[in-house]
């Protein structure tokens, strides 16, 4: 490809709506352009970018045994009231258009659960066509409030999904670790480091599932890791070890009025104890369990609550319309009387008391609350959200926690979605019916491009991985337009290279050599060759390393040969 020909316009100076390195120099190099908030156009430099990332995955997928398919990026909204997501998501939540006169609603798919399985279903008879996965790669919506860092968080994005279908629990699993195999596979070629880490399902839904995490600066996720065992998980799964027990120093229990606190320092301040740490305060909050039970779940102050999957918080309302609750005075203490389960963090039980906590009046605080005597638990566990310095699960070794992006997600999902599609069944061996088992994989494509940027670049430009790059080889020619022998030579080399198996980008405009190394650089093709006229008097072309900067002569009728061999 000439750079006179190719549809590219470089920029000195980072877009306005930059808040990534990666991204600016994604938008100064041409490869990508905004054309809303969260919505991109890929130029032909970012569409070979992901050309190529889509062509590395399609092989590695192919190699794990998935078939290729392209489902509608439409579908019918009675199919997600059907699986029950369209209440999951919400009906005003769901990228949704009505399509026809009729007043057809089709929903612009944010995944394809509902869809992969009706058409699997369509195919599958027998147990002998078992296991199958599918996948594709297409364009997803989503209803993303907040876009940012340009490619990482986006209202459309390529994405590829894929969806394993088995005879049972077992055989679901081993077509899991396989598609996991094929991801790490992924992410190994394309140069990054990735983490697969436990993590809550979300809408999808499924009993186990990995995010697949990519350490990153312009990261919104974190996850917490062990450096001694290798536990792993995200801040929303993660669990830590229960702190270790300390002797109760009990006290009578006070009622203090505290009118207008809403927070802990003005319940601080009203108590008139501020050196009393947020440590020893109970922080309180009404949930709603998984079974739908009501619950109160009390944690130390000065940590934030981990909900456990498919626990809710009570809105204002519920809160306001349950006997036993009290919104900004709430304490565990008294619960029983009124239904109400109450789930205390392991650190109210490594420490019982002296606590600080709501008195269930409006207005109104307690001191010198001891859990076993003033409340009880009805379940202990890990309910907060770990922090740097907590004790791993697993070994009881300091866990740290990563800033992340991420890339990738995998889920059993068992029968959530076969057992409510109709006909997603098949028969045995003794000819009964049975669900199909099934697992879903998502890993965002378009999304990598910007996860890429930002792990491969420099203040120059960015630094694509060979196989990423947009091209092969930077060839670069200086004084061309005054000296016909230096388009010559280049011309031949260009023809040399294509012929060798070398995609070439060719940069033969009529601009200065600062021009053109500034864009090479900025561009990130892996390696530079340049053609001058002092170079061709003696018959040789410089190479240059974009990552390294190492640069070496090679003989210029015999570049092609070496450059493959090397």
């Amino acid at each position: 490809m000439r750079m006179s020909q190719l549809l590219l316009k470089t920029l000195r100076d980072d877009p306005s709506d930059t808040d990534s390195a990666g991204y600016a120099l994604l938008v100064r190099a041409g490869y990508v352009r905004r054309l809303a908030a969260g919505v991109y156009t890929f130029l032909p430099l970012g569409l070979r970018v992901l050309q190529q990332v889509s062509g590395i995955v399609r092989t590695e997928l192919d190699r794990a045994g998935m078939q290729e398919v392209l489902l509608p990026a439409l579908s019918p909204i009675e199919l997600w009231h059907a699986s029950g997501r369209s209440a999951r998501f919400g009906t005003d939540a769901m990228p949704a258009l009505t399509v026809d006169g009729r007043g057809g609603t089709f929903v612009l798919g944010p995944t394809h659960e509902e869809v992969a399985t009706v058409t699997v279903a369509q195919e599958v008879e027998s147990y002998r066509q078992l296991p199958v996965t599918i996948y594709q790669i297409q364009t997803k919506f989503r209803d993303e409030a907040r876009p940012r860092y340009g490619l990482v968080r986006t209202r459309e994005l390529i994405m590829c999904d894929a969806y394993s279908f088995d005879a049972d629990a077992s055989a679901m699993a081993e077509s899991y670790d396989r598609a996991v195999a094929a991801y790490r596979a992924i992410f190994e070629r394309v140069g990054l480091e990735v983490t697969p880490v436990v993590a809550q399902s979300g809408a999808i839904g499924g009993e186990v599932n990995h995010e697949f995490m990519v350490p990153s600066p312009i990261g919104e996720d974190h996850f917490a890791r062990c450096s001694s065992c290798g536990y792993s998980a995200n801040t929303e799964a993660a669990l830590r070890r229960a702190p270790a027990a300390q002797e109760a120093v009990m006290a009578e229990v006070v009622e203090v009025a505290t009118p207008g606190a809403a927070s802990m320092d003005e319940v601080l301040t009203a108590l008139g104890h501020l050196d009393i740490p947020l440590s020893h305060m109970l922080k309180t909050i009404a949930v709603r369990t998984a079974e739908g039970a009501v619950a109160v779940i009390s944690v130390p102050g000065d940590r934030e609550v981990r909900l456990p999957h498919e626990w809710d918080l009570l809105s204002d309302e519920e809160v306001a319309a349950h006997p036993g609750l009290v919104k900004g005075s709430m304490g565990p203490q008294g619960m029983a009387a009124h239904g109400v389960r109450v789930v205390v963090d392991d650190a109210v039980v490594a420490r019982p008391g002296p606590w600080v906590a709501g008195g269930n009046t409006e207005g109104v605080h307690v001191t010198g609350l001891h859990l076993g005597r003033d409340f009880f638990a009805d379940e202990t566990g890990s309910f907060v959200e770990v922090v740097t310095g907590d004790g791993c699960p697993t070994c009881g070794q300091p866990l740290e926690l990563v800033r992340s992006v991420e890339a990738a997600h995998t889920f059993q999902l068992g029968l959530q979605y076969t057992s409510k599609m109709s006909g997603a069944t098949y028969l045995d061996e003794a000819g009964v019916e049975q669900q199909l088992w099934m697992g879903c994989y998502g890993i965002g494509v378009s999304r990598l491009l910007g996860v890429l940027a930002e792990a491969h670049h420099d203040d120059q430009g960015l630094c694509w991985p060979e196989g990423i790059a947009p091209y092969d080889l930077h060839l670069v020619t200086l004084g061309a337009n005054r000296n016909p022998a230096i388009a010559e030579a280049a011309e031949q080399l260009v023809a040399d290279l294509e012929a060798a198996g070398f995609s070439v980008l060719y940069d033969d405009r009529d601009a200065s050599p600062g021009v053109k190394f500034a864009d090479a650089d900025l561009l990130g093709i892996p390696r530079r060759l340049l053609v001058g006229g002092k170079g061709l008097e003696r018959g040789i072309v410089e190479l240059k390393d974009r990552r390294t900067g190492d640069e070496r002569e090679l003989e210029l009728t015999h570049a092609a040969q070496l450059l493959g061999s090397s």
